[in-house]
Parts: C-alpha cells; structure tokens; sequence
C-alpha cells in the first residue's frame, strides 16, 4: 500500500512544484505594482530589493526539484522535496503569524490572499506526500510511475486523483482563479461595493468579538487599499476600531486594531494585532 500512494504522490508532487514554478516566474516578469512582490510569501520579510530575485530563485528551485525526482534516482532527490515542503510549511505558518496581511506566494499572484489554515495544511499534506515518496523509494527507476507487475492496474490513478483532489479542497487560489475567470480582472482591480465587504464584516468572529464596545453599527470612516477595505468605527472611551476585510475568496480574511484615544493601536483579547493596520490606521481627533 505504501508503494502505491508513494507511486501516486510522485507525479502529483512534480506537477505541483512545476506549476507553481511557472506561475512564480510569469508573476515576477509582470509586477502589478510598485511593491506588489512583497506582499507574496517570504519574500515579504526580506528587503524590496531582493523580492523578484528571491521570486525567481524559488521558482527555479522547484523546477530542479520536480525534475530531479521524476529523472534521477538518488536519495538526495527523493529527500529534498521533503525539506523544501517542511520548510516552506514553517514559513508559512511564521508569515502567518508575523505578516497576516500578505499572501503565500504558492502560485505567484493567485496567491494573494492571506495565509490561512489551509494553506498550511496545505503545505503539510505535501511534507506528508514528500516523505512517502521518499520512505517508498519510489524514483524513476527504481519502482518505475505504474509497474503492471508491482501495482494493480489503475489504483495509483485512483490514489493519485484522490490526493488532487485534497490539494484542491486545501487551496484558496480556486477561488481567485474562479472570480478572475468570472470578472476578467485581479482582485485589486475590481470594483467591489462596500456594502458586501461591510456585510462579510459583519458575518465574521472578529466582528461577534468586538461588537459590544461599538457606539454605532455605522462605520465613521471607509478607505481601501488594494484588496483590502478597511472600516473605522467609534468605540467606548474614545477609542475606534479598524477592521480590515479581504475582498475575495468565500471565506474573506478580517483583521482587526483597536486605536485608542492616546493615539495607539493597542491589541485586544482574542485578537493579533495586524501591522499593516498599524502603518495605516488614521486616528480621528
């Protein structure tokens, strides 16, 4: 059984890292905007400078990797799918925590939306397909893609669609890719009312969480920014909520500061303080 999922997981693994290489070079060949690199994945944390190059980096990366491990049979090949996977699931889940407003960069601009669960799940399920591969001493010429001899006919077709399928159930660029087939146009160039992000706002934890202290179910003041819109709301003792909501995806991501009257955005009980609503957050008088 182990060589059959190991067996499945290898083209699904090297079709991943393919594409996602491809998407990482055609992102970083056609910059949106000034900037616009280093709001994706890792190369958020690392000077402007350094975003395309660190961009095409990766993409070559995963290239060497998915060929490697289709081509050559050597232990080197078949484990170091399992580092780059280990490692980019702990990056993603340090970006997650340090940098909430960014997206993973997995598959260039589609990946724009915030880090999230399933992305690092994500992430983990091909850390998990990566060991099998692995542990399976599954290479090209070792066990061979569908021996007839070693596997029954069609099960690792079976396998192998089945962990497609959770890697799509896993991946919030269906979605971005849904809306640009729909609308023809990046989430940062649509025209989104505010009255559907006020309502997502309002369907959301954040919003349960921090409602109670509210003067007004109106918001003071609206702004966006990108992909993001951003709502100000008059709060008990002279402080304002900011919540900031992103405007694609079925389960938009809300980021919520509350900016008290001394000016500070402090952090409140449930909620992590979004840096990009600390750059950007004006204070009314």
């Amino acid at each position: 059984m182990l060589t059959i999922i190991a067996t499945a997981a290898l083209p699904v693994l090297a079709l991943t890292l393919t594409l996602g290489g491809v998407a990482k070079l055609a992102t970083a060949g056609r910059e949106a905007s000034p900037g616009a690199l280093t709001r994706l994945g890792p190369v958020a944390l690392a000077p402007e400078r350094f975003a395309r190059p660190a961009m095409i980096a990766c993409a070559l990366t995963e290239f060497a990797l998915a060929g490697g491990s289709l081509v050559v049979d050597h232990p080197l090949t078949r484990w170091s799918p399992v580092v780059f996977f280990a490692i980019a699931t702990y990056v993603l889940w340090d970006l997650r925590r340090r940098r909430p407003d960014v997206g993973c960069g997995c598959f260039g601009e589609v990946s724009a939306a915030p880090v999230g669960l399933p992305s690092i799940g994500r992430a983990a399920a091909l850390t998990a397909m990566a060991v099998l591969v692995a542990v399976g001493n599954t290479g090209n010429t070792s066990a061979g893609l569908m021996e007839p001899a070693v596997l029954p006919r069609g099960t690792a077709a079976w396998v192998a669609g089945g962990l497609v399928l959770l890697l799509l159930a896993l991946s919030p660029e269906v979605d971005e890719v849904v809306a640009r087939v729909r609308h023809r146009a990046p989430c940062e160039q649509r025209a989104l009312p505010p009255g559907r992000a006020l309502s997502r706002l309002r369907a959301s934890a954040a919003w349960r969480a921090h409602a109670g202290a509210l003067l007004t179910g109106e918001p003071s003041d609206m702004w966006r920014e990108l992909c993001w819109r951003f709502f100000v709301f008059p709060a008990q003792e002279g402080a304002e909520v900011v919540f900031a909501v992103y405007l694609s995806g079925r389960r938009p991501a809300v980021r919520v500061a509350v900016v008290g009257a001394d000016g500070r955005v402090a952090a409140t009980t449930g909620d992590r303080t979004d840096a990009s609503l600390r750059e950007s957050t004006p204070v009314s008088a």
